[in-house]
């Protein structure tokens, strides 16, 4: 069986995704053995966390079999079902697991019986007596549930190919058709395309695209106001993110989704200004999105406060979804480029190394003595949350992953995500060997026929290349392809520079001014407490920008790459605010230990800062 995986378009105006069947992680990379932990730890978690906190119940009580009782949880917890159900198609799809097959029934049993007859399914809804179906579209969640539920259906029809919720989904996408209304939280427009590539029907296609033709009619006025929704302007006028950053980012995707299929440029070109605004102007260096607290939403351009910034685990693995569609509609580096920021450091941030422990907001910035203590900005990661659309979010996505590293055209194979694997088209299989992220050789052999494109970093200068029984057709450029003509046996050899390097941000971020970050290949690095000599607070540091930074190699699968810095710690003021004089070097000179971003807070909770002070 050929299993498709999560963006599947019927038209292929640039490059078409591999079958899943033909894309796979070497288990040994760092993205392989995410999907591994995953497998064995993060869904299986989601799992016993959807029946710890009464999700399945709330349909249980629906039932005639089950006594009445009150809803538990968030209005839209069905979605965290769903989730974990996509999750659990794509690991059968990748794997082949049978681990789940007495659950898949069990919870199609229930979806069938609380279903209306009209395919009408949400169990917050139907069990309060108070609540009027789509009568709140602003607040319910209503069709973001069902975009979830549908999604779940096509991965788990292409991964293991059930039939039953594919069924269930199905009834409720027919509803869907008719109702003319749109959801407060944007997610169904993306489902039913994908809902309409995987059954052929266009009438799901049609219901997408009138989703979002409806938008922008200041119908959703609730709470934050018709911005907070995306219902502030049409689409194709809405060029600045803008509210709620997950509902932005995931609209986006759905409008870039219904482009892959009808073709309407004005669509393609509203999503390229949109994408400037929210990637040139409105997202951190780790690839979060998302500055305020208040409403989850996108500021100002450059309002990028590292310690308030929110960045929700969900709002990034948004922004790589809707990457990768712009990536399928015109095959441009910097939308891999982005895929790429948002996995290693935003996203990877999000798990602990036990598979079973989230962040829900991922700061760039906790302060000595921070409070903790709220679920949306704690000090350590958690194993759940009440509002739990991160865990099962990144489940998902992590199960998907090898379908995202690669794509293909008529002329050969397009390698996006620099990561060890086996990648296939009908005419060409390259083997790629490479410890990337930690070093920088990427060398791939061929066999088969046909072109090799090969994404080239932009921070790459200086990359060198060599080849054997291959034409070089474009020699690597920083943020472009490195494109070989391939004969069988071929064998290409890309090396990237990873010297470490410093990065400021743009005058207009006031709040990290005078700061400088610290990178080396795709990675960003941060400085945390536990690093830090006895008696010396992460707040003192001030970075010596003109020092060079050394390397420390180790055995260690968290941090095998590590960074020496030479820094002063100040000494700590005694008076919060003093009469002004020329700062001074006085300070003790110490070498201070960086560690990649995505690592940080698995030793305990404790202060930490990716933007650092210049001395």
């Amino acid at each position: 069986m050929t299993t498709l995986g999560p963006a599947a378009p019927r038209r292929t105006p640039y490059v078409a995704p591999l079958p899943l069947s033909a894309a796979r992680l070497d288990p040994g990379s760092l993205l392989g053995s995410w999907q591994e932990l995953n497998a064995a730890a993060t869904i299986p978690h989601c799992l016993d966390n959807i029946r710890r906190t009464g999700v399945l119940e709330n349909f249980s009580r629906l039932t005639e079999d089950v006594p009445p009782g009150k809803f538990v949880g968030f209005w839209f917890a069905d979605s965290d079902l769903y989730k974990t159900l996509e999750a659990i198609g794509w690991e059968m799809g990748r794997s082949g697991t049978d681990q789940w097959a007495e659950v898949l029934p069990e919870v199609a049993d229930l979806l069938e019986s609380v279903q209306e007859s009209d395919g009408y399914l949400n169990s917050y809804v139907q069990g309060s007596p108070d609540q009027e179906r789509f009568g709140r579209l602003e607040h319910s969640h209503e069709l973001y549930c069902a975009g979830h539920l549908l999604q779940a259906a096509v991965a788990l029809h292409r991964g293991g190919g059930d039939t039953r919720i594919l069924a269930i989904a199905r009834r409720v996408a027919d509803l869907i058709v008719n109702v003319p209304l749109i959801d407060g939280h944007p997610e169904v427009e993306t489902a039913l395309v994908e809902l309409y590539r995987e059954t052929g029907d266009e009438s799901y296609l049609r219901a997408a695209e009138l989703q979002i033709e409806r938008r922008g009619q200041r119908n959703l006025t609730g709470g934050f106001g018709p911005q907070y929704y995306q219902d502030h302007l049409p689409v194709r006028e809405a060029t600045e993110a803008i509210g709620h950053s997950v509902r932005q980012l995931y609209l986006a995707a759905g409008v870039t989704d219904l482009y892959l299929e009808n073709g309407d440029d004005s669509l393609l070109s509203a999503m390229e200004q949109l994408w400037d605004s929210a990637f040139g102007s409105k997202m951190y260096l780790t690839g979060g999105h998302g500055s305020r607290h208040r409403d989850e939403a996108y500021g100002d351009p450059y309002e990028l406060p590292p310690d308030r910034a929110y960045a929700e685990t969900c709002a990034s693995i948004a922004a790589l979804q809707w990457c990768w569609r712009m990536l399928l509609a015109t095959g441009q580096a910097r939308y891999a480029e982005e895929m790429e920021r948002a996995l290693l450091n935003a996203i990877a941030a999000s798990l602990a190394t036990t598979g079973t422990a989230f962040f829900y907001s991922n700061p760039l910035q906790l302060r000595t003595g921070h409070d903790g203590s709220s679920e949306d900005a704690p000090s350590e990661r958690l194993p759940w949350y009440d509002c739990a659309c991160c865990p099962p979010n990144l489940a998902r996505l992590l199960a998907s992953l090898h379908g995202y590293a690669a794509t293909t055209d008529a002329s050969g194979l397009q390698l996006h995500l620099l990561t060890a694997g086996t990648f296939s088209t009908d005419t060409l299989t390259a083997v790629v060997e490479t410890g990337y992220p930690w070093d920088g050789d990427v060398v791939v052999t061929v066999s088969g026929q046909g072109d090799l494109a090969i994404r080239v970093p932009t921070w790459a200068a200086g990359a060198s290349l060599t080849v054997t029984n291959a034409e070089v057709l474009v020699a690597p450029v920083p943020g472009a392809y490195l494109r070989v003509a391939c004969e069988d046996g071929a064998t290409v050899r890309l090396t990237l520079p990873m010297t470490p390097r410093l990065i400021r941000a743009d005058d207009r971020v006031d709040a990290v001014r005078g700061c400088v970050a610290v990178a080396r290949g795709p990675l960003v690095y941060c400085v945390e407490q536990a690093d830090l000599p006895d008696g010396v607070l992460v707040e003192q540091l001030r970075l010596d920008g003109t020092a060079p930074i050394t390397e420390e190699h180790l055995s260690d699968d968290l941090t095998p790459v590590r960074l020496r810095l030479s820094a002063i710690a100040k000494p700590l003021e005694t008076e919060l605010y003093k009469p002004y004089q020329p700062d001074s070097q006085a300070g003790s000179a110490i070498s201070v230990t960086a560690i990649p971003y995505h690592a940080w807070a698995n030793r305990g909770p404790g202060a930490m800062r990716v933007w650092l002070p210049l001395v």
